[in-house]
């Protein structure tokens, strides 16, 4: 079993920055592509972003490309979600995710696709 705990979440103020970290445990990290996803009330799941288990090759979603970065250190087990530039239409409920590397290149921007979530942490950008 493959657990994901979320850590960085909060409010920030338009044009701000937080970091987001998703810790993984379970299994050897680097088997896993990892994927975030945000969910803003009365809105459906959306890919943001997703790297691949080797930290090599990164996906993002056209709304926060140039702003936000992941990125992951697999000796740590964690992966991370650098946000800058923050909107307000960023704010919503940002989640990790993992889904297994030989499907990543595939699936990555699916949600259903992936095994293993973490909790959710709650972004909130407001003046």
């Amino acid at each position: 079993q493959v657990r994901l705990v979320e850590a960085g979440g909060g409010l920030v103020q338009p044009g701000g920055s937080l970091r987001l970290s998703c810790a993984v445990s379970g299994r050897p990290f680097s088997e896993y592509g990892m994927g975030w996803f945000r969910q803003a009330p009365g809105k459906e799941r959306e890919f943001v972003a997703a790297i691949n288990g080797a930290g090599l090759i990164t996906y993002y979603a056209n709304s926060v490309k140039g702003r936000f970065t992941a990125s992951r250190d697999n000796a740590r087990n964690t992966g991370y979600l650098q946000m800058d530039s923050l909107k307000f239409e960023d704010m919503a409920v940002y989640s990790c995710a993992a889904l297994g590397s030989d499907v990543f290149l595939l699936w990555y921007s699916d949600s259903r696709r992936y095994d293993y979530w973490g909790q959710g942490t709650q972004v909130t950008v407001s003046s």
